[in-house]
């Protein structure tokens, strides 16, 4: 017979910042006491205005950057999805970036090709193997980029706008791609964007102003929110 009294063991967040404070070395606080949780294996999104804090909050996370001040616990396996693509993609070919990550972890060739072609069949890309970079669109290149992560075995991605420069149809292929992952391989992920459409597709949302976490939840009540605010 079960213990009626045994307590459901408790998950840590995946991603969890406390206090955090950054500021250039000119002095300008771009964050300030800014403290968040992602719990593991959901999609959230970060929100916010222009300077607001969230791409360098992003980098911060993805140790590119170090805080001032404040804690931030998060696994060392974290993929990361630069806005625009070409910033990040740098072998000839589709197979051969996303094998390039891998270089690091000497695997046998067979180990390599198996990954390579798990991660882009994970994004719906393995037809494109041997496709030249130059020779994908926009929103391939992103899931190239994620592609990436995917085959370093990555539990979380953070991605930095990705569809910032990607057509509207384009733009909800990708984060449709990204929550499928999310829940189908566990992952959790940290999503920055401004487009208010992309939060019909996450679990939860943060709304960051002036450095600060100032809402965070339910992403449908954040989208009545901020439509609400002027133009």
């Amino acid at each position: 017979m079960e213990d009626s009294n045994i307590e459901p063991a408790i998950v840590p967040p995946a991603i969890q910042v406390q206090d955090l404070c950054f500021r250039w070395y000119k002095g300008e606080t771009v964050l300030d006491s800014c403290s968040l949780e992602v719990p593991q294996g959901e999609f959230w999104m970060l929100l916010g205005t222009n300077g607001s804090g969230k791409s360098t909050l992003l980098k911060l996370l993805a140790n590119l950057l170090h805080p001032q001040a404040g804690s931030i616990q998060i696994s060392p396996h974290v993929g990361f999805v630069f806005q625009n693509p070409d910033h990040q993609l740098v072998m000839p070919t589709v197979g051969a970036d996303v094998a390039f990550g891998l270089v690091a972890e000497k695997l046998t060739y067979a180990q390599v090709r198996r990954r390579v072609e798990e991660a882009l069949d994970a994004v719906n890309l393995l037809p494109l193997i041997r496709r030249p970079i130059y020779a994908l669109s926009g929103g391939q290149k992103q899931r190239v980029a994620i592609a990436g992560a995917i085959a370093r075995h990555c539990d979380i991605l953070l991605l930095d706008e990705p569809t910032a420069l990607l057509d509207p149809d384009s733009q909800l292929e990708l984060v449709a791609q990204v929550q499928r992952l999310v829940k189908s391989r566990g992952l959790t992920a940290l999503w920055v964007t401004h487009r208010l459409n992309e939060l019909d597709y996450c679990d939860g949302a943060f709304l960051l102003e002036q450095g600060k976490v100032v809402d965070r939840g339910d992403p449908q009540r954040l989208k009545e929110r901020l439509m609400q605010l002027p133009v």
